[in-house]
Parts: structure tokens; C-alpha cells; sequence
């Protein structure tokens, strides 16, 4: 099939190469000239495992192709995927001005039978307001070449996106026409190797499922995290609860795990455009509304447990912090645990000495520190440590899981270790003669 992909984030780059992958023609479009640039020279502009792969092998094969002009791509293509940021308002509510933008450029240019497909994570009733855009653009120019808008929401976590997306655990399509879903069961056919996975119903209905899931989700992730910091006051063992308890298929080991707080692109954005939508239609969603409210507390967690530490006054104190990105196998740091959990360190007079395999020049933008210079970002790990008063573990990534412990012992004023992950084992910690603190744990003294 033909198709365009409007927008080359994580989204739109993984959907665009990974259709590509099945011998699609596809043409992925930015505004952006440099990002698009670094595209077609096969070097791709964001952290995804196994993108980088796929795009070269895809640009080689003559199946995918980067351009900004937006009117050939749409001439070309049978199929456009928006694929465009939504950001959250002020309000919670998502910014749908990048996707009504396209929306009128599809009206003003559309010269064939197009279908039009909401990939963005967008609010319940976006494909009407799409398709009532595209309507009245067409209007203007007095041209009225049949459409048909689609919601296919996405279910891609960063890290593991290109796997998800070749692998789905389900594919979810809303449509009113039936030939439109036909065509877009086709389109998915080569991902569906066992039945059952394709979701077919109205456009609302599947803008839903896309909050929905995350919203539950990140609920799941705050009552682990509840979990956690009750089992640390009473000195029980997060870890082993989740197992026993994740043991009961009514609630399933996934996304058991307790940490410094849920962050990213999704779900804080998700969880409060669902608020949002639900306060707009005259009801309070109190249980959402607390999940974020307990994710925020959750990210002073660590942060705290090193102030009860060290006191409130930490002029005197450096802090080696393993972690900046929200979650491992990616760079972004969006709604990072680690802002908060560093800025609060800041804040009480410490310096900070932290690595991260790949987002310490994200780290460095003005968006995040910036030039701050209570903070010195090192390519090894280890140096952090040197002169450091304690170690601080934000993000899990497997670099981390099985370090050198005498190195570290050797480098730090004092063996002492927060791990905001719950990587290492409690006993064996006091055995090599640290003291350990963690989320969901009693404390490991010396």
C-alpha cells in the first residue's frame, strides 16, 4: 500500500519504518528540515532500539522515503497517518492544534479518495472533528473527493516500540465503514501472525481504549507504588508481595514493580486528558485524579529518604545519581522522576555527579538543567562516584543491574546506596558492607 506519515517522532518514525519493513511504499513527512535531513542519511534522530536498523535497511530497499513537502507525500499515498504531537493544556485537556493543522492541509490539497488515520493520542470525538475539518477546507476550494477518518490508536512503549509494533498485542481500529476496516485489517495483516488481535469497532469507542489502557496502567503503577512505601514503614518487602500477589491471574505480575513514579509522554499526559474529558462531560474521575496526585508524592520519595539521611542541610553533600531518563531504553525525559528527584537535592544544597547511556545531552537542554552547574554529567559510570556521599539509582537500565560493588565501595566517603529500582537484594547489600535503602524495603544498615 501507499502510504504517508505525518509527523516523525517516536510514533510516526516507528510506524512509517515498520510498515515499510512489509513492503509498503511509505513517505514519512516533517516540517522539520534538519530532523529530516538526519533521516535520509540513515541516521536517525531520537533513541528506539532497532529503528536505526530498519530505517537504513528500508531506505536502501527504496520502501520508505523522508520529504517535507507534504502536498507530493499526500498525492502519492492511498493512506495518511497522522501522526503529530498532542501535548497537554493547561487545563489537562490535549492540544489538538498540530492535528487540526494537518487536518486542514489533507482539505486544501486532497485530489483522490483518501483514508485519513488519527495515529496521535487524541480525545473521544477527534475523528469527527478531523473529518468535519477536512469537510470544510474541501468546501472552500468547492472539491469534494471522498474521505474516510479512522482512529488507530497506538499502544508502543518507548524502548521496545519497534518490537511492539511487529509484534502487537492487539490492533485497534475505529471506523464507520466497513470496506475502510477491511482495508486496514489488510494493512495490519502481516503483523497479525495469530488471530484474534484485530479490534474493529467505532471511531469513539477506540479513542477510549488508548486512555483507557494507559490510565489503568499508571492506577496500577501508583497502587504498587502505595504498596511499596506502606511495606517500607512496616518493614515488609515490597518485592516479595508484588510476586505473591502478582501470582493471582486476576491481577498478573506485569507492571507489579514499585519505583520513583511513572513519567514520559503518555501517561501523565493520558491520565490527564481523561480527567479532563470526563470533567468536561460532568463527572468527576476521583480514582484517575488520584493516581496522579500519588505519582507526584511518589517522585519526592527517594529525595526524602536522603534528606531523613544526610539532613535537611546538604551544602556539604555530592550525590552520584545513576539515571536521568524516565525509563531505560530510551532519552527521553520527559516527566522524569529524576528532574524532581534532583532539583529537590539541589534545592537543599547538594551537588550532583550523574551518568546516563543516553540521555545526559537531553539532560543538558534548556528544557531540562540546562547549564546548571551544581550538576557534572560523566561517560562512565564509576567516576560518578568519586567524592560522592552516596549513590542514588533512578533509572533501570541493565547497565546497572549487575555492577562492580567493590568499585563502587572503593570510590564513594561512604558504601551508601538508594535505589529508587529495587535492583539489589537486601541481604547481600549488608553483606558487602553497605548501607542500602530502597522503595518498598526496610533499611539494610552497616
Amino acid at each position: 500500500m501507499k502510504i504517508a506519515i505525518i509527523g516523525t517522532g517516536y510514533v510516526g518514525s516507528v510506524t512509517g519504518a515498520c510498515f515499510a519493513e512489509m513492503g509498503n511504499s511509505v513517505i514519512c513527512v516533517d516540517k522539520d528540515q534538519n530532523k529530516i535531513d538526519q533521516f535520509k542519511s540513515g541516521k536517525v534522530p531520537l533513541h528506539e532500539k532497532g529503528l536505526d536498523e530498519l530505517v537504513e535497511r528500508n531506505l536502501k530497499n527504496k520502501t520508505l522515503s523522508f520529504s517535507t513537502d507534504f502536498e507530493d507525500a499526500l498525492k502519492k499515498s492511498d493512506i495518511i497517518f497522522i501522526a503529530v504531537g498532542t501535548p497537554p493544556n493547561e487545563d489537562g485537556s490535549a492540544d489538538l492544534s498540530h492535528v487540526l493543522d494537518v487536518a486542514r492541509s489533507i482539505g486544501q490539497n486532497i485530489d483522490h479518495s483518501l483514508i485519513v488515520v488519527d495515529k496521535s493520542t487524541v480525545p473521544v470525538g477527534t475523528a469527527d472533528l478531523v473529518k468535519k475539518t477536512i469537510a470544510e477546507e474541501q468546501k472552500k476550494r468547492n472539491s469534494d473527493f471522498p474521505f474516510f477518518v479512522v482512529s488507530n490508536p497506538e499502544f508502543l512503549a518507548q524502548g521496545t516500540a519497534v518490537k511492539d509494533f511487529l509484534e502487537p498485542s492487539r490492533v485497534v481500529v475505529g471506523a464507520d465503514d466497513q470496506k475502510v476496516i477491511e482495508t486496514m485489517q489488510e494493512l495490519y495483516a502481516p503483523f497479525m501472525r495469530r488471530e484474534g488481535r484485530f479490534y474493529a469497532m467505532d471511531p469513539k469507542t477506540a479513542e477510549t481504549v488508548k486512555y483507557a489502557a494507559n490510565s489503568f496502567l499508571a492506577a496500577k503503577i501508583s497502587v504498587n507504588n502505595e504498596l511499596a512505601n506502606i511495606c517500607a514503614r512496616v518493614g515488609a518487602d515490597f518485592d516479595q508481595v508484588r510476586r505473591a500477589i502478582g501470582a493471582d491471574p486476576r491481577i498478573g505480575e506485569p507492571f507489579m514493580y514499585a519505583g520513583p513514579g511513572f513519567g514520559g509522554s503518555c501517561f501523565p499526559k493520558d491520565v490527564k486528558a481523561l480527567v479532563k474529558i470526563a470533567k468536561d462531560h460532568d463527572y468527576n474521575a476521583e480514582m484517575f485524579m488520584q493516581t496522579l496526585a500519588t505519582n507526584e508524592k511518589q517522585k519526592f520519595v527517594l529525595a526524602n529518604m536522603v534528606i531523613e539521611k544526610f539532613g535537611d542541610n546538604l551544602q556539604s553533600k555530592i550525590f552520584s545519581v545513576w539515571g536521568l531518563a524516565f525509563k531505560a531504553g530510551t532519552d527521553d525525559m520527559r516527566e522524569s522522576s529524576a528532574i524532581t528527584i534532583i532539583n529537590e537535592l539541589i534545592k537543599k544544597g547538594a551537588t550532583i555527579k550523574t551518568h546516563d547511556p543516553e540521555a545526559m545531552a537531553m539532560a543538558k537542554t534548556p528544557a531540562y538543567f540546562g547549564d546548571n552547574q551544581n550538576i557534572s554529567y560523566f561517560e562512565n559510570k564509576y567516576d560518578t562516584l568519586d567524592g560522592a556521599d552516596a549513590l542514588l539509582i533512578i533509572t533501570e537500565w541493565k547497565d546497572f543491574r549487575a555492577p562492580d560493588f567493590e568499585e563502587i565501595k572503593k570510590r564513594l566517603k561512604q558504601p551508601t546506596i538508594f535505589d529508587g529500582r529495587l535492583l539489589y537484594d537486601p541481604k547481600k547489600m549488608k553483606g558487602l558492607g553497605f548501607e542500602y535503602y530502597s522503595i518498598g524495603r526496610g533499611t539494610s544498615e552497616l
